[in-house]
């Protein structure tokens, strides 16, 4: 159990605040997996390759982060005053939203059910 009163654990738990610049999707219509195979080739690339990479990617997914990417240097110049030419993809990562459950007829009166997957995906850049 925690020592103190709440309104000092929540001031604790908000002193320690990440300034570094990100972007977030959430309920992206693609699943966890097929994100990932995109976020784990730009981790940790300078943006500029980063971009170049999902520019040139024939999954679906490279587009949508692409457009993720740009949010982030979008925050990263005009909110933190960073540098375009010093960032770097710090952390990328897709977390498992939830799932919308369809219903498909199949022979002999049967349903199947299809799960429509869907995703919260971060970026979070960094200064080198």
């Amino acid at each position: 159990m925690a020592k103190g009163h709440r309104s000092q654990i929540k001031r604790a738990r908000n002193a320690v605040k990440d300034t570094r610049p990100s972007a977030k999707l959430s309920y992206a219509r693609m699943s966890v997996q097929k994100a990932c195979y995109v976020l784990d080739v730009i981790r940790g690339k300078d943006v500029q390759t980063a971009l170049g990479i999902l520019t040139y990617n024939p999954r679906y997914a490279s587009s949508v982060i692409k457009k993720i990417l740009e949010s982030a240097i979008a925050n990263a110049e005009n909110n933190n005053g960073m540098n375009v030419e010093n960032l770097y993809v710090a952390e990328c990562y897709a977390n498992k939203a939830p799932t919308m459950k369809r219903i498909k007829p199949r022979a002999q009166g049967r349903a199947y059910r299809i799960e429509k997957r869907t995703s919260h995906i971060s970026i979070v850049l960094d200064e080198r």
